[in-house]
């Protein structure tokens, strides 16, 4: 009997999710079954539903999540029936011009198939009752009791982890730590500016921490954000609403300015602080994002001085060892995860958590099956 199972379904931009029942494909030869525990509202999915990001329908949306492997292709290799894993949205060939340059994100085959909303065989994984083929977001759709993924998207991590929390690792965790870790040129002692402290921006203010900074800036225009990413790492904080942020980078530098900005704000005011904010010779991240046609303006004065700018989407990601490391160091207490998840919800609460999310309300919903 084929494998049924709810999920979320988005049947056209702009209209609420409808918990369907939905039936699995057969697994193909690397594919993995992954019984979901929980998932986690990332403004991605909000740009699907809104109509930002344009995607074939109907979809299952949902892209960091956490679950346990119930079944594997007879091909399926580094992960067995039973393991606890973290879901990654980005499989990748593994020999095309950019894999074989280190640059997985830029996958060819990542590239061409994602848009399609098909899994990385280009199949569909998922069909309605009706019989009409069901798309997934980023190649995991993540929203419903079950997921089918290729083997390399299934990383086992400790059983330790609760899966609420492991469930961050897949994107927000891994996006921001990963900046600061893997991609930027953090020394100890330097001072680092983080812009924007919603999940990604929470989790750069722990990644420059664990990458030895001795000033860690966070800015936002919420205060209670602010505190939370004291809590987290940030030694100073500035509400961006009220005061001057390239100025109070500059104030506890001597006036340099940061050696390291990492943004996750995603917007034209804040791209442009970065570069102001940042040292002479200092490097600028970006994490957040904008309308892709949409233009941002800049003081052609502000890109010199040997500034070094880098567009970042997933913290330079080696899931296979990332993830495993982001959880041995959250079970270590040197990661906080649980401090994320603003609300815990079940499946058919998912709307109301995208509308909170929409209204800024939330860090992280996690929906817990």
């Amino acid at each position: 009997m084929p494998l049924t199972y709810r999920a979320a379904v988005l049947h056209a931009p702009q209209t609420p999710l409808a918990i369907e029942t939905v039936e699995a494909a057969l697994l193909g030869p690397s594919d993995v079954l992954v019984r979901i525990k929980a998932a986690g509202l990332c403004h991605t999915d909000l740009e699907v539903i809104e109509g930002g990001l344009v995607y074939p329908m109907p979809i299952v949306l949902g892209h960091e999540a956490a679950g346990i492997v119930e079944d594997v292709g007879r091909e399926a290799k580094g992960v067995r029936k039973g393991d606890h894993v973290v879901l990654s949205w980005n499989p990748h060939c593994g020999h095309c011009f950019y894999c074989d340059r280190s640059l997985p994100i830029l996958c060819e085959g990542y590239l061409a198939e994602g848009p399609k909303a098909r899994a990385f065989d280009g199949a569909a994984k998922a069909r309605l009752k009706d019989g009409r083929e069901l798309g997934n977001l980023m190649f995991l759709g993540a929203f419903g009791e079950y997921c089918i993924v290729t083997d390399q998207q299934a990383v086992p991590v400790p059983r330790e982890l609760p899966f609420e929390e492991a469930c961050l690792i897949g994107c927000g965790i891994m996006t921001g730590v990963g900046a600061a870790l893997n991609v930027a040129l953090i020394a100890p002692g330097d001072a680092v500016l983080v812009i924007g402290c919603g999940a990604v921006g929470l989790a750069a203010v722990q990644g420059a921490r664990l990458a030895g900074a001795e000033t860690i800036l966070a800015a936002d225009l919420d205060d209670a954000k602010l505190a939370l990413a004291r809590t987290m790492g940030a030694t100073h904080t500035v509400n961006a609403r009220t005061g001057d942020v390239v100025e109070a980078a500059r104030a506890l530098t001597q006036g340099r300015g940061a050696d390291v900005v990492l943004e996750s704000a995603g917007s034209p005011i804040a791209f442009r602080a970065t570069v102001e904010a940042v040292r002479p010779g200092g490097e600028v991240i970006w994490l957040g994002k904008i309308d892709v046609t949409k233009d941002v303006s800049f003081r052609w004065g502000s890109l010199m001085a040997e500034k070094r700018i880098r567009r970042v989407s997933y913290g330079g990601a080696r899931p296979a060892r990332d993830f495993p490391f982001l959880a041995r160091a959250a079970l270590a207490g040197r990661l906080d995860l649980k401090g994320l998840i603003s609300r815990r919800i079940a499946l058919e609460e998912i709307n109301d958590g995208f509308a909170a999310l929409k209204a800024g309300e939330t860090i992280r919903s996690v929906v817990v099956f």
